[in-house]
C-alpha cells in the first residue's frame, strides 16, 4: 500500500499529544500551557489583490501578488482553492522577481459556474484558457502554469491542448498517474470518513491541522476559508468573513466537534481496533449537547467520481510531451512509474523530493516549495533573483 493509500484510508484523528504541565501543575495545551490559536485569516494577509473575472455565464475567482517577472498560475487540487497557495504566494514573492496568480476552480472557492456539476478535465482545462485569455486578451506574459494533485493533472491537459501560447514551463505537485488512479479506488472511504459538517471555522481549521490534511497551522487558517460554506446561507466562508471579520466560535471555546481518545473528558468506547488494516474505530459521539452545526464542504467530491479516472489517466505521457520546461515536485519517491522513472532518466524533466510532508505539500511547507519554485525559474533564466536569495535545491 503507498503512502497516499495510507492517508486517504486515514479515518481519525492522531492521538493527542500527552497534555504538558502548565502553571500551578494544571494541564496545558503546548510547553506554556496555552491552547493553540484556530482564528480563521483573510486571504488580504498573503495576497495582494482580487479579481472576479467574468467568462460568458461564468464568474471565476483570481488573487493576485506581484506585479513583475513571469506570471505563475496556479492550479489547486480537488476539494481545496485558490486560497491553499497563499503561505507559497507571499515566500516565492520574496525571494524571486514574479508574479502569483490564483484560480478559483469551477465547482471551488468563489468560482460560481452556470454548469457547477462538470468538471470534467476537458471542461476544467477549457476554464484555465478562457480566465488566462480574459486576463491577458492577446498579449499574455510568459506562464509559469503549477497545479497540486488535480490541479497538477488538470495542467498537463492545458499543455497538451496548448491552451497557453506563451507557456514557459509546467510544475506538478504530488500527482503521479499509477499511484493517483490506485488511490482512486479508497477515495469514496476517505471522503465517508471525514467530518461532514463543522459547528465553527475554528473547528474546521483544527480538524484541518490535527487530521494532517493539511500540517502548517499558518496555512490552514486562510486556506480552509476556501473549502467551506455555510449551510444557511449556502456562502462561501470566505464571502461571509468578509462580511463579518469575527466569526462566532463555540460559546466555550473548546473544540466540541472534534472528540479525541486521549482527550480529558471525551466519552470512551469500547469497540477497539476496527477490521480494516489495523486502524481505531472512530470516537463515540459525544454525550453532551453541541451548538447547530454551520459549515459543509463547498463541493461534495464523492459526487464527482465520474470525473476522476479522467483527470489521470494519460497524466504521464502528456506531462513528458509538453515541451515547455517541466518540474516534478513529489512528498516520496515511491512514486514514480516506469514511463516517468524512464523520463527522468533521461533528463525530461527536474525531480524534487520533498520527504516529512504530507499530500498538501505546498501548503506543509510552503518556504520550501517556494525555494524550489525559484530556484527553477531563476536555473531556466525566466525570473530574476531578489536580493538575498541562494539557491537552496540543486535539480534532480
Amino acid at each position: 500500500m503507498s503512502e497516499l493509500q495510507k492517508r486517504l484510508q486515514m479515518n481519525k484523528l492522531p492521538p493527542m499529544a500527552p497534555p504538558s504541565l502548565g502553571p500551578g501543575g494544571k494541564k496545558g495545551f503546548g510547553t506554556n500551557g496555552r491552547k493553540r490559536d484556530y482564528t480563521p485569516v483573510m486571504w488580504n494577509n498573503y495576497f495582494e489583490s482580487m479579481q472576479d473575472i467574468k467568462v460568458g455565464d461564468d464568474t471565476f475567482r483570481v488573487y493576485f501578488h506581484g506585479h513583475e517577472g513571469p506570471v505563475c498560475f496556479f492550479l489547486h487540487g480537488g476539494g481545496f482553492s485558490a486560497l491553499s497557495w497563499a503561505c507559497l504566494t507571499k515566500f516565492l514573492g520574496e525571494s524571486v522577481e514574479c508574479r502569483c496568480v490564483a484560480l478559483d476552480l469551477r465547482g471551488h472557492g468563489d468560482t460560481h459556474c452556470s454548469d457547477e456539476e462538470n468538471i470534467s478535465a476537458e471542461k476544467l482545462a477549457h476554464d484555465v484558457g478562457a480566465v488566462c485569455s480574459a486576463l491577458y486578451a492577446d498579449e499574455p506574459p510568459p506562464i509559469i502554469l503549477i497545479g497540486h494533485s488535480m490541479g497538477g493533472a488538470l495542467a498537463a491537459h492545458v499543455a497538451e491542448k496548448d491552451l497557453l501560447p506563451s507557456l514557459l514551463g509546467l510544475v506538478v505537485i504530488d500527482v503521479v498517474e499509477g499511484t493517483a488512479l490506485d488511490a482512486l479506488a479508497s477515495m469514496q472511504t476517505f471522503l465517508r470518513n471525514r467530518p461532514s459538517k463543522f459547528n465553527s471555522l475554528d473547528h474546521a481549521i483544527e480538524w484541518c491541522v490535527r487530521s494532517g490534511h493539511v500540517r502548517n497551522l499558518d496555512s490552514a487558517k486562510v486556506s480552509m476559508l476556501g473549502q467551506l460554506k455555510t449551510l444557511e446561507s449556502n456562502e462561501t466562508a470566505t464571502s461571509e468573513l468578509e462580511q463579518n471579520p469575527a466569526p462566532a466560535s463555540s460559546s466555550n471555546g473548546t473544540s466540541n466537534g472534534i472528540i479525541e481518545e486521549d482527550e480529558e473528558d471525551s466519552p470512551k468506547t469500547d469497540n477497539g481496533p476496527a477490521q480494516n488494516g489495523g486502524e481505531m474505530a472512530p470516537p463515540a459521539a459525544p454525550t453532551t449537547s453541541l451548538p447547530a452545526q454551520k459549515y459543509t464542504w463547498r463541493i461534495d467530491l464523492a459526487n464527482t467520481e465520474q470525473y476522476w479516472r479522467g483527470w489521470f489517466e494519460g497524466l504521464s505521457s502528456r506531462f513528458l510531451s509538453c515541451s515547455a520546461s517541466k518540474l516534478l515536485l513529489l512528498a516520496g519517491v515511491d512514486r514514480l512509474d516506469r514511463e516517468l522513472t524512464v523520463g527522468q532518466m533521461q533528463g525530461k524533466f527536474q525531480m524534487q523530493v520533498l520527504p516529512q510532508c504530507g499530500h498538501a505539500v505546498h501548503e506543509d511547507v510552503p518556504d520550501k516549495v517556494a525555494d524550489v519554485l525559484a530556484t527553477f525559474m531563476v536555473r531556466h533564466k525566466y525570473a530574476q533573483p531578489k536580493l538575498g536569495f541562494q539557491r537552496t535545491f540543486p535539480a534532480c
